[in-house]
């Protein structure tokens, strides 16, 4: 058995620490991006760089407060209100502000992730909140935001030419706990990417919807 397979068959738990090291990467990666390069297209997205950087804090601002209430609602997201700066843009109630150029941009991106990773670590794993793909616990809520976290981190870099190869053990984590039915047989970054509807894999068509499930597992 190859040492992927290894990882896919046996995976363990997703936790806090792994959101805290998704960000960590990411904004790692990010600080090479030429201050002139923000405002280019992200990858496939039809959001610039900029825009979607507060997309991906965004998500994980909103996966933190949807467990934050103490009877976090069930059906429907907490409602801050967000809006989006441009038609076409992404919706966001985060916004970076942007006289505080590409490294106050990071650290909204930073500052996003740490609130989730806060949230996760004690929240007690029993409670459950809304998504829009189903109700889910702290563990489901930390998988997503990995999943946004290193598929957006992917977009950014086919925009901006760098390379991004997250962790396969990260990788196989949120496969598991969030594509449960993903093919087994491949590697955890190009199956995230299958799965996510960025890449194709050997007899698996690029995918033009998809969904995780949240579903919690115990």
């Amino acid at each position: 058995m190859s040492r992927s397979d290894e990882i896919r068959s046996f995976p363990s738990p997703v936790t806090a620490d792994d959101v805290g090291l998704a960000v960590r990467l990411a904004v790692e990666l990010l600080r090479e991006v030429p201050p002139d390069a923000w405002d280019g297209k992200a990858g496939s997205l039809e959001w610039s760089c900029w825009e979607t950087v507060e997309h991906l804090s965004d998500d994980l601002f909103s996966y933190a407060a949807q467990l934050g209430p103490a009877a976090p609602p069930l059906d429907r997201e907490v409602p801050f209100a967000w809006e989006r700066r441009r038609s076409g843009g992404p919706a966001n109630a985060i916004h970076a502000d942007r006289a505080a150029g590409p490294g106050g941009l990071l650290q909204v991106l930073e500052a996003s992730g740490a609130l989730l990773v806060a949230m996760v670590r004690t929240t007690p794993e029993q409670t459950r909140a809304h998504h829009v793909f189903g109700v889910s616990d702290p563990e489901g809520f930390a998988a997503m935001g990995i999943v946004e976290t290193l598929v957006h981190t992917h977009d950014l870099a086919e925009g901006l030419g760098l390379a991004w190869n997250p962790p396969a053990d990260l990788c196989a984590r949120v496969l598991a706990r969030l594509f449960p039915d993903a093919p087994g047989s491949t590697a955890p970054w190009p199956t995230l990417l299958w799965a996510t509807g960025r890449a194709e894999l050997p007899g698996h068509p690029r995918l033009t919807t998809w969904r995780w499930h949240g579903t919690p597992r115990r």
